[in-house]
């Protein structure tokens, strides 16, 4: 009598936690737009987004880095509008999604493997900023020990926080991203302060970074590694835009997360990283013991390295305990999102193979544990060329989920019960692009390589798809 009652209970905790990870989400449990728009958004601002947001326009110098943040704002916008009315119509998750739409069952395992790498790097990337950021605040040095407890501490937090589905999820990621665009402000207002920048000097500041031939070459280094975070956030846009309850809601989160990530972060990151480094900088040469932790040889290459490895420590020595919470609050509403989309892309992945769910729980766990490897693997010091592959893959699989239901389908809903093993037109299609786009970029001949791979990627898989490879 007991078991039975408390049966239905049981039955409800496990249906949450699992979270519709590879079914359709019913139309009871589809949310607004403006709420699912803190999950875009929150993901978006982090202390690693704020360091691309200061590092473009480092690069590329204020004016021309806002501006490229608005076109890349523009098209990732866009590109999570698309990406995420497939994922509403079907209410499914990114990878699923591309099981239905370019890619087939087994197909898909290849979206999974590509969102795999993007979301559970980023997971890695915020950890090891957490991680030295934590290092930073009280003096600690680098150590098997506090590495240990550090990132322990992390990944259990970042599981149990994750294991209860969108509800959980949705709810701390609204409560921290508004402390976090708070701190933020504040932030900024203390580096501009304390470094007697004013803000009109700062915001005409030409590019800092040498070794590039011309302004364009900058731009086009600029949009690309604004493209990478873009195409990453349209897959994830899909994720949240299957809770979506219209059209109108997908836009809403879309548009929401790329302003975010693209102009109010680059900004932000502006401001805190332009005017925070002649701070950052004084604090070194007054402090010695402390410089000697961070990697470079003088105080310049030491602060350009901080930018990059350890951001944390800029809100650290702007405001001491304050921007070490801003530093918490950034990264744990982040972290939660990120183990949460990880998980969704490895429950596909594992099933796709195998035919067997070992549920969404125990892919948290997995994506943990992967994100550990990748900060083992020292993926800040790869940071650039992350960032490159990502814009490459992310729009390549964006772009034939796009193709396939408008282009091919045009608009039409697939049936899952009819469901290929093997799509081979998007298969091919998305692998074509992708190497094409990376070799491109990586041999220098356009840093366009993310444009490469979408036009590519939408021209191709119509053809293969309507000639040599039709669906049986």
């Amino acid at each position: 009598m007991h078991s039975s009652t408390n049966e239905p209970a049981a039955s409800a905790v496990r249906a949450r936690m699992e979270d519709h990870a590879l079914t359709a989400v019913p139309e009871s449990e589809r949310r607004s737009g403006w709420g699912l728009m803190t999950n875009t958004a929150g993901i978006a601002s982090t202390l690693i987004q704020l360091a691309i947001g200061g590092g473009v326009t480092l690069i590329a110098g204020v004016g021309w880095g806002v501006l490229a943040g608005v076109l890349v704002a523009v098209f990732g916008g866009g590109l999570g509008w698309l990406v995420g009315h497939v994922a509403y119509k079907s209410g499914t998750s990114s990878t699923v999604a591309a099981r239905l739409y370019g890619l087939g069952r087994r197909g898909s395992a290849i979206a999974s493997l590509i969102f795999a790498f993007m979301i559970l790097g980023f997971l890695a990337l915020e950890n090891a900023l957490l991680y030295y950021g934590t290092l930073f605040m009280f003096g600690w040095s680098p150590t098997t020990t506090n590495a240990l407890v550090i990132y322990g501490g992390l990944t259990v937090m970042w599981i149990v926080l994750t294991s209860f589905g969108l509800k959980v999820v949705q709810r701390t990621s609204m409560i921290l991203l508004i402390g976090f665009t708070v701190l933020t402000v504040v932030m900024a207002g203390i580096a501009l302060s304390e470094s007697g920048v004013s803000l009109g000097s700062l915001l005409s500041a030409g590019p800092v970074v040498p070794g590039y031939d011309s302004d364009w070459d900058r731009f086009a280094v600029v949009l690309s590694m604004l493209a990478g975070s873009a195409g990453a956030l349209a897959l994830v846009d899909a994720d949240f835009a299957r809770y979506a309850r219209s059209g109108r809601d997908v836009g809403i989160l879309a548009v929401g997360g790329a302003i975010m990530i693209d102009v109010i972060v680059v900004v932000l990151g502006t401001v805190i990283i332009h005017a925070g480094s002649v701070v950052v900088g004084d604090y070194l040469e007054a402090h010695p013991g402390i410089a000697a932790t961070q990697e470079g040889a003088g105080i310049a290459e030491k602060v350009t390295w901080m930018v990059n490895n350890n951001s944390g420590a800029f809100f650290v020595v702007l405001a001491g305990f304050l921007g070490f919470l801003l530093m918490w609050v950034a990264q744990a509403k982040a972290q939660v999102l990120n183990t949460y989309s990880g998980s969704l892309a490895l429950s596909n992945l594992v099933d796709s193979l195998s035919g067997r769910n070992p549920g969404r729980v125990v892919m948290v766990v997995v994506a943990n544990i992967i994100g550990l490897v990748m900060v083992a693997g020292d993926i800040l010091g790869l940071i650039t060329s992350y960032l490159g592959i990502l814009g490459v893959t992310t729009t390549a699989l964006a772009g034939v989920i796009i193709a396939d239901f408008f282009i091919v389908r045009r608009g039409r809903t697939a049936d899952p019960d009819s469901l290929e093993s093997v799509n081979w037109a998007g298969v091919i299609s998305v692998v074509a692009a992708a190497v094409t786009g990376g070799v491109l970029q990586e041999t220098g001949v356009t840093a366009l390589g993310f444009l490469v791979s979408l036009v590519i990627v939408v021209v191709l898989y119509p053809l293969l798809r309507r000639s040599v490879l039709r669906p049986a």
